[in-house]
């Protein structure tokens, strides 16, 4: 059984200024797929990771303190591919993916809407652009693993104010619709399976008191393809988690 943990930590440096290293430890997770490091390689003390006994591979964006993704595992992969070969996408950092024989794990970091109509538009156009590209990637890696932040709420269940919040990016229809449209085409929403309750979410805004009342979106999540299920053991979110403004979600999986 491998324990595999998604973090968007806001800032790798800022979450190991808030203890992660020392989270780390307590959870033990074979796997650790991070989203928004907002650090180049040589800004992020891996020595604290190496200590922990994880190896570590990072894709940071072009841009300084900007998106980013990592992945650190206690097993070796056999391959790991840094981006997508996309480059206005790969300039912000968005993919790595790590392969341990015939399962491969990737950390994605979809893009935020929120600042305004162009990056909406910019998101839009990778959400396409992705659904395509995971669909050719299970033809030569069928058992996919993947973990992220997707910056969609699917249903009402997942979102504290569906109604109030039905035209935020995030939760807007056309979103919500592609992710359907995601799961349809041979994804499944791990979480789900295990977990059937509303109010279990995974960000929460730095509004004051919006996670002390758990006023919260479900946007992280850890999907899996069809021939994985038969293998998931547990999935759930770990709110008592607090380096950042989102928590972990967790899966464990039999390989």
């Amino acid at each position: 059984m491998k324990r595999i943990i998604s973090y968007n930590v806001n800032g790798i440096r800022s979450a190991v200024s808030k203890g992660l290293s020392d989270w780390l430890l307590a959870a033990d997770p074979d796997i650790v797929c991070f989203q928004e490091t907002k650090a180049q390689p040589d800004q992020i003390p891996v020595e604290l990771f190496e200590a922990l006994g994880y190896h570590h591979y990072w894709f940071s964006a072009v841009k300084k303190g900007y998106s980013g993704v990592g992945i650190l595992s206690k097993i070796k992969p056999d391959h790991v591919d840094f981006g997508m070969n996309v480059q206005k996408y790969d300039d912000e950092g968005r993919t790595i993916m790590a392969h341990f024989g015939d399962i491969t794990v990737m950390s994605v970091y979809h893009p935020s809407g929120t600042s305004g109509d162009v990056r909406q538009g910019f998101k839009m156009g990778w959400l396409d652009d992705f659904l395509d590209y995971a669909g050719e990637l299970r033809k030569t890696r069928p058992n996919l693993i993947l973990c992220g932040d997707f910056n969609i709420c699917h249903k009402p269940i997942d979102i504290h104010d569906p109604i109030r919040n039905a035209t935020s990016s995030g939760f807007l229809p056309e979103e919500r619709e592609w992710l359907t449209k995601f799961f349809d085409s041979g994804f499944i929403d791990t979480f789900r399976l295990f977990n059937r309750e509303p109010k279990q979410y995974t960000w929460w805004s730095f509004r004051a008191g919006a996670r002390s009342k758990n006023l919260g979106w479900r946007i992280d999540y850890q999907v899996v393809t069809p021939p994985l299920e038969n293998r998931l053991m547990r999935a759930a979110v770990l709110p008592d988690a607090r380096h950042s403004d989102h928590c972990p979600t967790m899966l464990e999986v039999d390989f």
